[in-house]
């Protein structure tokens, strides 16, 4: 498998060459172009071995999130019996980062996900009871294993070393390393602050481990633009 990233900074465009046998899995709706040699079935984003209770979980999950108005938990599953190529793109304009697993666990904002190869399992995790009253961060992707990730950001990523400490604003969190313990908070003004502040919230990391942060935050955005739309 052989893969480059065009058009970066702003309009990353990935591109995956699979020789025959080889399979990708790419986030629902990532797909620019393809080979018609390739093969897609869409999949239910549940894990690797998740039994009957694991895979009704990830559905309602899947469901609920869609009639929040965000992303779903289904994954294009491609397979390339005879080789072939496509390319992928993320919805917002930003990077695409190559992370290798090499064995460790990392977790990754719910948007940052774009694709990955090989031996590498990847599920839905939920962000806790803070995370649902802040309205953002509710759940994570969690991969784990060995192989290939993308992923993508909005706007420039950017990796910071946490050792002992560090605190990041929920709205430009990309992923971390699972050996972190994270909690999350207001900025100030305890639980109701998390309810009414328009600020957001922020992750406090504690221990020894990479955080990859996005130097834009949709969020943002959102709110920048929610005033100059018509009502």
């Amino acid at each position: 498998m052989q893969h480059r990233t065009k058009h970066e900074p702003s309009s990353a465009l990935l591109e995956v060459s699979l020789d025959p046998g080889e399979a990708l899995l790419a986030e629902a709706g990532a797909m620019v172009a393809r080979s018609p040699s390739l093969r897609t079935v869409v999949r239910l984003n549940a894990g690797r071995g998740a039994g009957l209770f694991g895979r009704l979980k990830a559905l309602v999950v899947a469901l609920l999130r869609k009639l929040a108005g965000g992303e779903t938990f289904f994954v294009n599953h491609i397979e390339a019996p005879e080789g072939g190529w496509v390319w992928l793109a993320p919805p917002l304009s930003g990077r695409v980062k190559h992370v290798p697993l090499r064995g460790e666990t990392m977790l990754f904002s719910a948007g940052a996900y774009l694709a990955s190869a090989g031996d590498i399992d990847v599920k839905v995790r939920w962000g806790g009871l803070r995370a649902v009253l802040a309205r953002e961060g509710v759940f994570f992707i969690e991969a784990s294993g060995v192989g290939d990730l993308w992923i993508t950001s909005y706007g420039a990523i950017e990796e910071l070393p946490c050792d002992g400490s560090l605190i990041v604003d929920g709205g430009h969190l990309v992923g971390f390393d699972a050996s972190l313990a994270l909690k999350i908070r207001s900025p100030g003004g305890g639980l109701m602050g998390l309810m009414v502040s328009g600020e957001g919230v922020v992750c406090e990391f504690t221990g020894r481990g990479r955080v990859l942060i996005q130097s834009r935050s949709a969020g943002a955005l959102v709110g920048w633009l929610a005033p100059l739309l018509p009502p």
